[in-house]
C-alpha cells in the first residue's frame, strides 16, 4: 500500500509550492512521495525544479485530469444560477466555469497513491503526518480544521440543505485545503449516482464562490462517508489552529506554536499568490508568519533570499484618504 501527498500547483504559485515541498521534506516524518497535480499548463518552472527532486513527480494522466474537469462541469451546469453569476462578475473561465482547475484535486481519488493527503500550495507542513494515515483505518477521510464553524463558505443555507443533512451532520464539513483520504472512494458508478441527485435539484445547495470546496464536501456527505476531524476528536489542549488569520501563534525555531502546542500545518489562506511573488522578488511586504515562509522557501538556496530594507508594507494596507472620500461620496449618491 502506497501513501503519498498530492499538491495542486502551477508556476503562478511556484514560490509557495517550493516552500511547501521543503517543509514536507523537513517535517513530515518520512520520505513521502509527492505528486503535483497541475492546475493548468503553466508548468515550465515547476518542471525544471522537479529535475532535482527525485521523490516528486508531475501528474500527467490527461484522461483522469479531463474526466474530473468534465465531472465538475456537469455539476455546475446543473446549478440554478452559478454560471450566469460568474459570467456577470467576469470570473467565468473559457468554458463558463469558475476556477475549473481547482477541481483537479479530485484526481487523487483515481491517482497513483492508495492513501493520500491532499494539500493546497499555500500551506506549510510543520509536524508529522502519520496521525492522518493512522486514522484511515477507521475513517474514510481525516481533516484538521475549524471550517465547521463557518457553514456559509461551504453550502448555501436552504431548506433543501437541512433536509439533505439534518441534525448535526453539517458539523462534518471541512476545509478543502487539506484532507487525507483513499483512492477509489468515488468510482464511476458513485459519480453517476451523485450527478443524478445534483441534476435532480440538489445542486442548489452548492456554494459557487468556493466551487471545489463545496463539491468535495457534498460528495463526502451525500455518500455517507465517515470523516474524522482532529479538532473535534482530539482531547482539549491537543488540537491547534491552522490559519494565518490567527494572530496569537508563536514562531520559534522555524516552527509555529499555538499556546505552546506545535502546529501540524500553517495555511496562508486568504493571501493572494501575488503577495508571495512580490515578496520573493524583493518587495518588502509584510504578512503574518512571513519569516516562517521565507525560511522554507529559501531552505536550499539561502543566497537567493531577498534582503529587505526599510519598513515593510502591509499586504492589505488600509484605503488611502482619496479612496475613503470616494467611498463616502458614492454612499451619499
Amino acid at each position: 500500500m502506497t501513501d503519498g501527498i498530492y499538491i495542486l500547483a502551477n508556476d503562478i504559485v511556484f514560490d509557495q509550492a517550493i516552500a511547501l515541498l521543503n517543509s514536507i521534506e523537513v517535517n513530515a516524518g518520512q520520505d513521502f512521495p509527492v505528486c503535483i497535480i497541475p492546475y493548468d499548463d503553466r508548468l515550465d518552472r515547476l518542471r525544471q525544479e522537479l529535475r532535482s527532486r527525485p521523490n516528486v513527480e508531475l501528474f500527467e494522466d490527461k484522461t483522469i485530469l479531463n474526466h474530473w474537469e468534465e465531472f465538475a462541469t456537469e455539476i455546475w451546469q446543473s446549478h440554478p444560477d452559478a454560471i450566469p453569476v460568474w459570467q456577470q462578475k467576469g470570473i467565468a473561465g473559457s468554458n463558463g466555469i469558475y476556477r475549473l482547475g481547482m477541481h483537479r484535486r479530485f484526481c487523487g481519488f483515481d491517482g497513483i497513491f492508495d492513501r493520500f493527503i491532499y494539500l493546497d500550495a499555500d500551506i506549510l507542513i510543520l509536524d508529522k503526518l502519520h496521525p492522518f494515515f493512522d486514522r484511515l483505518d477507521e475513517f474514510d477521510a481525516v481533516v484538521y480544521d475549524y471550517q465547521y464553524k463557518d457553514l456559509a463558505h461551504v453550502f448555501r443555507s436552504t431548506p433543501k440543505l437541512e433536509a439533505l443533512f439534518p441534525g448535526d451532520r453539517l458539523q462534518n464539513i471541512f476545509c478543502a485545503g487539506l484532507y487525507c483520504s483513499k483512492k477509489g472512494l468515488f468510482d464511476e458508478a458513485k459519480q453517476e449516482w451523485l450527478l443524478s441527485h445534483l441534476k435532480a435539484g440538489e445542486a442548489e445547495v452548492l456554494y459557487p464562490n468556493a466551487p471545489d470546496q463545496t463539491i468535495i464536501n457534498y460528495m463526502m456527505m451525500r455518500s455517507g462517508l465517515s470523516v474524522c476531524n482532529f479538532t473535534r476528536h482530539w482531547p482539549p489542549g491537543r488540537a491547534t489552529g491552522c490559519c494565518v488569520t490567527s494572530p496569537h501563534f508563536e514562531q520559534r525555531d522555524h516552527l509555529v506554536y499555538d499556546c505552546g502546542v506545535r502546529l501540524t500545518y500553517l495555511h496562508y489562506i486568504g493571501l493572494s499568490s501575488g503577495v508571495f511573488e512580490q515578496l520573493c522578488r524583493g518587495e518588502n511586504i509584510d504578512f503574518p508568519y512571513r519569516e516562517t515562509f521565507l525560511h522554507y522557501r529559501y531552505l536550499h538556496e539561502p543566497e537567493k533570499r531577498p534582503q529587505f530594507r526599510g519598513t515593510p508594507k502591509p499586504y492589505n494596507p488600509p484605503p488611502s484618504l482619496t479612496a475613503r472620500l470616494l467611498r463616502k461620496l458614492k454612499l451619499k449618491k
